[in-house]
């Protein structure tokens, strides 16, 4: 989750070193540096609940699964980002040794927040596509049992819905299901459907 309160203009390599000494987290996009604003229980909840699951799944296997402290760079864009979720699969690539920077997920997953599910779904998903290596692109409602999964096949991506506790969304290019019962059991809401 970002939020636009706090803006400055850095180059690519001042933010990693600014970003790097930080206490908070902040996104980059373009220059522009934006604060991660905290997330809320039901945010806290599916992103823990999604990060288990494909942890669990992809144990022993040649993917790994990061949570939200994981940063990725788009060079094409000059961006970086903290997915909620990030799985990456054979040799995963950094931006140095430093080992923080992923340069090619898989698969993105961004549980929606109020204030940047605009963002989400348009110009970062957008800077998201100019991403070979990236497959799959989930955005997860916090607010009801909701997930868009996009997948990409060949240039365009397609959009499937998941509006259904019984349902489970296919994560084909690393070979895992999620199943929306398991990642909406904590939520207040589903807990009452």
């Amino acid at each position: 989750m970002s939020s636009a309160a706090a803006r400055t203009y850095l180059t690519p390599e001042e933010y990693i070193s600014f970003e790097r000494k930080a206490t908070t987290k902040h996104e980059y996009l373009k220059g522009q540096i934006l604060a991660m604003s905290g997330a809320s229980r039901a945010h806290s909840f599916i992103t823990g609940d999604i990060f288990g699951e494909l942890r669990d799944q992809l144990k022993g296997q040649k993917c790994e699964v990061h949570s939200s402290d994981m940063r990725v760079r788009i060079h094409s864009t000059n961006s970086y980002f903290y997915p909620d979720v990030v799985v990456t699969c054979e040799e995963p690539r950094f931006e140095d040794n430093i080992f923080d920077t992923l340069l090619n997920p898989r698969v993105v997953i961004e549980v929606l927040s109020p204030s940047t599910e605009a963002y989400d779904r348009g110009e970062k998903f957008e800077f998201y596509k100019q991403l070979d290596s990236l497959q799959e692109y989930l955005l997860v409602s916090q607010n009801q049992v909701n997930i868009e999964h996009y997948i990409r096949q060949k240039t365009e991506w397609v959009k499937v819905e998941y509006r259904g506790l019984d349902d489970v969304v296919p994560l084909r290019s690393i070979e895992c299901e999620l199943r929306l019962q398991d990642i909406y059991a904590r939520t207040e809401f589903a807990l009452n459907t």
